[in-house]
């Protein structure tokens, strides 16, 4: 499939954004986080922008942007259409949670209620965004066991790291959280070792004799379909060389997950500011790794079309 910059960006951008809302949600809204005012503005204004940035950068992919509104009208049967709805939606909590925590100082009654909403609204956003890939049988590679948990684990994993970052830049770090930020890293570091190990050893079931219903001998084509590049081999007949492949997931392991688990394991033995300056350069690096995975997750995915083109 073709890796459209607008969509890696999306899924990554949202992802981490949706993590560490439902992070604010559930940890701000009983009180595990002060009710800081600088604190506050600034982790809730680095979700939502997150959010709002990968939504916005999301209509880049289509033909016609302005018509976007109408995929909201497909909730019953359109993963993308339920996504939309459950972003929009996951707003209001998230906005009141927020009015609430930053503004008003709470931690108590409808604030703690807002901020369970905007975590579920996000989990559930996250969800519905895995569900538009592993919905898909036309290509396995998305259309399996390890799509829908890896977004959650990303998501989560992303999330932990950017919260601790901030708790860590207003000296109110947690040895518990750093804990987590590791153990979620090293999680997805295996999923993801574990994600490219099926989609390698995955034998796709359809050929071209399968879909033509002819079983004797191979079927090939004579002449191909086109003279010339159309929008399927654009869009689902995008091939990348393997030698680039093993590249660029080395550069992802390196980025989204050995390197931030090594900063985030020296964080424990430093006091602060280094210790700060530490735990945003993991969260940078990690974001900049996982733009990278998210570009190989569209690049190695292979639609089932391509054998129409002899592909």
């Amino acid at each position: 499939m073709h890796p459209a910059f607008s969509v890696v960006f999306f899924t990554t951008a949202t992802g981490a954004g949706y993590g560490l809302l439902a992070l604010l949600g559930v940890l701000g809204g009983v009180g595990a986080i002060l009710a800081d005012f600088w604190l506050g503005l600034i982790s809730m204004g680095l979700a939502l922008g997150l959010i709002a940035a990968g939504l916005l950068s999301s209509t880049g992919h289509l033909g016609r942007p302005e018509r976007a509104w109408r995929a909201f009208s497909q909730w019953r049967s359109s993963w993308l259409s339920r996504e939309g709805v459950a972003s929009v939606v996951t707003f209001v909590p998230a906005g009141l949670f927020g009015i609430g925590w930053v503004l008003l100082g709470r931690t108590d009654g409808w604030v703690v209620i807002a901020g369970l909403l905007a975590a579920v609204g996000a989990v559930v956003t996250v969800c519905t965004t895995g569900m538009i890939y592993a919905s898909l049988k036309p290509i396995a590679q998305w259309h399996s066991r390890y799509t829908l948990p890896g977004y959650l684990i990303f998501s989560a994993m992303t999330g932990s790291v950017l919260l601790n970052a901030l708790l860590q830049g207003f000296a109110v770090g947690s040895n518990i959280l750093l804990a987590v930020c590791l153990l979620l890293s090293l999680l997805g570091w295996g999923w993801k070792l574990a994600t490219w190990r099926h989609n390698d050893r995955l034998e796709i079931p359809t050929t071209a004799n399968t879909a033509t219903g002819l079983a004797g001998g191979t079927v090939r084509s004579l002449e191909w379909p086109h003279t010339e590049e159309n929008y399927l081999l654009k869009e689902m007949g995008f091939r990348i060389a393997r030698k680039h492949t093993a590249k660029l997931r080395r550069i992802t392991q390196l980025l989204a997950f050995a390197l931030p688990v090594l900063l985030l394991a020296i964080v424990f033995a430093l006091p602060w500011p280094v210790a700060a300056v530490l735990s945003v350069l993991a969260a940078a690096a990690q974001f900049a790794g996982m733009l990278v995975e998210r570009w190989l997750f569209f690049a190695e995915a292979k639609h089932t079309v391509a054998l129409y083109y002899g592909r």
